[in-house]
C-alpha cells in the first residue's frame, strides 16, 4: 500500500500526508469539545497560526454532537483545516465520530480485549470510514497496549510493534489504505526503538502507511522543546515520519514553532518566512577526541536550542559521541553547558535532573494542568534521579506514565491521585493537598529505603 494518503478538506481539496511530502504539523485542542464556542475559537486561532491538522478529544456521544456542531460553525468562517476525533473506550463513539469529521484517531489498547470481536469492531469503523471519505489513524502509545499484548510482549517497543502490525495487516485485509500510524512514547529510546522496528517491519511485509511522529507527554518549556526536537529529528533524518506534532504542557499554539522548524529543517524549505530567528548552523567539528563533538552556533536561545537538539540528536543516541561541547557567541558559559546536559538528559545518556512526564491536556482534562506542572516542577527541583508524571485525567494517566516513579494525576472535581510507580497510593486527594502529600510521600520513601 502507498504511504500516501488523502484527506478532505471540509471546503474542498485534500491534505495530502506522506510522498515524500515535507511532513505535516499538527496539534490538539486543550479545550472542553462540549464547550462549542471556546474549541471554535481555540481552532480557529490554530489554522491561523499554522495548524494544518486539528485533534479533538472524544470520550463521548455528546462530544461527537458538538463536533459536528464545531465542524459546522468552522466551515461557515471558511475554516478549510481538517479535524481529527481523539477517540478511547468505544468503537460505537468512533464510527459516530467518522461521519462529522475528516479522521479519526483510535488507540487499539482501548478497543475490546479478545482479538477476534476487536476485528469486527474494526471492520464496521472501516465502512464508515470509507462511505465518509475519513482516515483513521492507529495511535498506539506506550503503556496503554492492552493486556493481551502486554501478557504476549511486555510494555515494551516489540510490544508497540506487534500491536500496529496487528491492526494494519486488518486494515490490508479490509483493503483500506488511508490510515496513519503511530507509536507514541515519553521515553525518547522507547519510542525510536518503537519507530525503527515498526518501519523495519513494515518494509519487510511491503506496508508504506504514513507515519505520525510525537514524544508524548514531553512536558513543557526548554526540555520538552528539546526532548522532542531530540527524538523526533532522528527519524526524520533516518527518512521516517510524515506528519507530526510537539506535545507540550502550553497553550498548543506554542507547540506549532517547533513542529514547523522541524518540518521545514528536513523538507529542505527552512526560511525566513519561519516565526523563529534564522540563523541556521550545522558546524559540528571532530574534536581530537572521537567522543566530543564541537558545534558553533549563532542565533537567539529558541532558535539556538533547536538547531543544537538536530545536530546532537541522532549522533548522541546511536553512541556516536558521548558528549556535545557548544559555543555560541552572545550567549553565557552558563547557558552552553546548560543546553549540553538538557540534550544528554533528552537523550538519555546523563541524567543531572528529575525527568518529568506531563500530557500536553485536552478536553478530559478538569484541572489547570500547566500551572499545576509548572508548581510540581518547581517545589521538585531540588530532587534528582526520579522520574515525576503529571497527568490530565485517569484515561491514559495511569498507563501511559509507566516509567515514572511518582504520578500526579486528575481525576476531575477538584480531586487528585497519587502514584508510586503503577500503584496508587492515595486516592481523592482535594487539589489543595496533593502536591504537600506528594513531596512527604517521597521523603517517606526515602527514608525507608
Amino acid at each position: 500500500m502507498s504511504n500516501e494518503i488523502r484527506i478532505r478538506k471540509p471546503l474542498g481539496g485534500y491534505l495530502i500526508i506522506g510522498g515524500r511530502r515535507p511532513a505535516v504539523v499538527q496539534t490538539m485542542c486543550n479545550t472542553h469539545t462540549s464547550d462549542v464556542e471556546a474549541s471554535v475559537a481555540q481552532c480557529l486561532r490554530l489554522a491561523d497560526a499554522g495548524a494544518e491538522l486539528i485533534r479533538l478529544t472524544v470520550p463521548t456521544r455528546a462530544e461527537v454532537r458538538a463536533l459536528a456542531e464545531i465542524r459546522a460553525r468552522l466551515a461557515a468562517q471558511g475554516c478549510n483545516v481538517p479535524l481529527v476525533a481523539d477517540v478511547h473506550f468505544t468503537s460505537d463513539i468512533a464510527i459516530e465520530a467518522a461521519q462529522v469529521v475528516e479522521k479519526v484517531r483510535i488507540n487499539p489498547g482501548n478497543f475490546h480485549p479478545d482479538f477476534e470481536k476487536a476485528r469486527e469492531q474494526l471492520a464496521r469503523l472501516v465502512e464508515v470510514c470509507r462511505k465518509h471519505e475519513t482516515a483513521l489513524r492507529i495511535g498506539l502509545n506506550h503503556g496503554s497496549l492492552g493486556k493481551r499484548i502486554t501478557d504476549l510482549y511486555g510494555n515494551t517497543p516489540v510490544g508497540m510493534k506487534e500491536a500496529a502490525m496487528e491492526w494494519l495487516r486488518m486494515c490490508r485485509d479490509l483493503d483500506f489504505g488511508q490510515v496513519v500510524v503511530s507509536l507514541k512514547a515519553s521515553n525518547t529510546l522507547v519510542m525510536l526503538e518503537a519507530y525503527r522496528l515498526l518501519a523495519a517491519a513494515m518494509e519487510q511485509e511491503d506496508f508504506h502507511f504514513p507515519l505520525h511522529l510525537g514524544v508524548t507527554e514531553a512536558g513543557n518549556g526548554e526540555s520538552g522543546r528539546i526532548k522532542s526536537c531530540v527524538a523526533i529529528s532522528t527519524l526524520l533524518e533516518e527518512g521516517l515520519g510524515d506528519t507530526i506534532r510537539v506535545s507540550l504542557t502550553e497553550d498548543p499554539a506554542a507547540e506549532l514553532p517547533v513542529a514547523r522548524y522541524l518540518s521545514q529543517r528536513y523538507s529542505g524549505t527552512l526560511s525566513a518566512a519561519s516565526s523563529l530567528t534564522q540563523c541556521y548552523s550545522d558546524t559540528l567539528t571532530a574534536a581530537p577526541d572521537p567522543a566530543l563533538a564541537f558545534g558553533d552556533y549563532s542565533a537567539e536561545q529558541v532558535r539556538l536550542m533547536l538547531d543544537a537538539a538536530c545536530d546532537y540528536g541522532k549522533k548522541l543516541f546511536d553512541k556516536e559521541i558521548d558528549e556535545p561541547v557548544l559555543h555560541c557567541p552572545g550567549q553565557s558559559e552558563a547557558f552552553c553547558a546548560h543546553l549540553a546536559d538538557e540534550l544528554m538528559q533528552a537523550c538519555r545518556r546523563r541524567f543531572y535532573k528529575s525527568e518529568y512526564i506531563a500530557c500536553p491536556g485536552c478536553g478530559r482534562t478538569m484541572y489547570n494542568l500547566e500551572k499545576t506542572f509548572n508548581e510540581v516542577q518547581r517545589r521538585t527541583a531540588h530532587l534528582k534521579g526520579y522520574v515525576i508524571a503529571v497527568m490530565g485525567c485517569i484515561v491514559n494517566g495511569p498507563g501511559e506514565m509507566a516509567d515514572a516513579d511518582w504520578g500526579y494525576v486528575g481525576e476531575g472535581n477538584g480531586k487528585v491521585s497519587l502514584y508510586q510507580g503503577k500503584t496508587p497510593l492515595r486516592r481523592h486527594i482535594p487539589e489543595s493537598e496533593a502536591i504537600d502529600l506528594l513531596l512527604q510521600l517521597i521523603h517517606e520513601s526515602e527514608q525507608q529505603g
